[in-house]
């Protein structure tokens, strides 16, 4: 069963719209990554990384990464 994408606009900090910046389209899709390290991933804890956001241009394809904090 795949999941559907949902594409829109984005706002990040202080109210400022996300603009692609190779295509300058303004439609994206949300994913999650998970940043692994070396020796997290040595101890098979990989789960227990930070993870990113990623705005995907529905575009272009490009990834736009957001660190969650």
């Amino acid at each position: 069963m795949s999941k559907e994408k949902v594409v829109q606009e984005v706002t990040i900090k202080r109210n400022l719209k996300l603009e692609c910046i190779i295509c300058k389209k303004k439609l994206f899709w949300t994913r999650t990554t998970l940043m692994n390290t070396p020796g997290m991933s040595f101890f098979n804890l990989d789960w227990a990384n930070k993870s990113a956001v990623n705005y995907v241009c529905d575009n272009c394809g490009y990834v736009h990464w957001f660190l969650n904090k």
